[in-house]
């Protein structure tokens, strides 16, 4: 009898399933050694794990997506948090986005520096604030009457990071990071998550682009170009070229689709990625999930760092193109 409760509440449970990305870009499997692959791939399967068994235990799709990208944010091997990369100025100026699909809520912040988990103060800024976006040195007062620990420039140096920066300094070049050498290492993170009351949301995070200048911002911490969340359509946290991103307001052109066009998550996430914003001059990918827990994670480039988990038992992490 015991058996068939177990099963029956199994059947009424609604799928719960979380996605996530660390950047999109030209990932060649020749350049890439196997100990650096097995690394990537092992980051991504903790921030995954993470995620899900938060989703398994009960808590909220904003509760799993944090905690996932805040993983993401402490590795050095992305380009969030910790593994930021450097301005013109030789500093790390860090962007965030968070969404809840339920009430539209959102939190973001962009142009900050010495925060561990800019994704934390993202939510922050939703939850504690009147506000949606803050940067610069209002998004640090914020942080600050909120008591956030500032960590040195030394956690955010990383020497690959700075050897990037070095070869285009003093130069009006910038390099985007999920373009730039073969072997290295790529991008903005992000998560998507559909929890057990069929509540989805969104989050972002990265370090911008390599030897930016004049406060940059790309896709990332704005609402409907690099994050956004809905529980009408879809969850979407994009990578790639921010201002085509941006242009293209992605995110949210995905969920256009499904609420206006009646397409479903997996053809407005292809529609998007393989056909519109390739149409303007952009490339890059994005993660998605709705709200009955189907995952999309559609790119146009060589690869995208991305790992994906539901209740229906599918589990993938992946790095290149099937």
């Amino acid at each position: 009898m015991q058996f068939v409760i177990f099963h029956f509440q199994k059947y009424l449970m609604k799928t719960f399933s979380i996605a996530i990305h660390g950047g999109a870009g030209t990932l060649v499997k020749g350049m890439m050694t196997p100990e650096l692959e097995a690394n990537y791939k092992l980051a991504l399967k903790t921030a995954l794990e993470t995620g899900y068994k938060l989703l398994e235990n009960g808590k909220t799709a904003v509760d799993a997506v944090e905690e996932a990208v805040k993983v993401l944010e402490d590795s050095p091997l992305f380009n969030a948090g910790k593994g930021s990369v450097f301005t013109a100025k030789e500093s790390h100026e860090m962007d965030a986005c968070i969404m809840e699909g339920k009430t539209l809520n959102a939190g973001a912040v962009s142009l900050v520096s010495g925060i561990k988990n800019p994704i934390r103060l993202s939510r922050d800024v939703m939850e504690k604030s009147e506000h949606v976006f803050l940067a610069g040195e209002g998004a640090m007062e914020f942080a600050n009457e909120l008591g956030y620990k500032l960590e040195d420039d030394d956690y955010f140096y990383d020497e690959f990071r700075h050897k990037q920066w070095l070869e285009i300094k003093d130069t009006d070049s910038f390099q985007l990071d999920h373009s730039t050498k073969k072997d290295s290492k790529f991008g903005t993170v992000g998560a998507v998550a559909c929890d057990q009351n069929g509540n989805i949301a969104a989050a972002t995070s990265t370090g911008g682009m390599t030897n930016k200048k004049w406060g940059r911002v790309g896709d990332s911490p704005m609402v409907g170009a690099g994050n956004y969340a809905n529980n009408k359509t879809c969850a979407i946290s994009c990578t790639g070229s921010g201002e085509f991103f941006i242009k293209g307001v992605v995110a949210y052109d995905v969920a256009c689709l499904m609420e206006h066009k009646g397409m479903g998550l997996k053809d407005a996430s292809n529609e998007v990625i393989n056909k519109r914003i390739l149409e303007i001059g952009g490339d890059g990918g994005l993660i998605a999930v709705d709200s009955k827990g189907n995952i999309a994670m559609p790119f146009n480039t060589e690869g995208m760092y991305r790992a994906s988990k539901s209740s229906t038992g599918k589990e993938e992490v992946s790095i290149y193109k099937d």
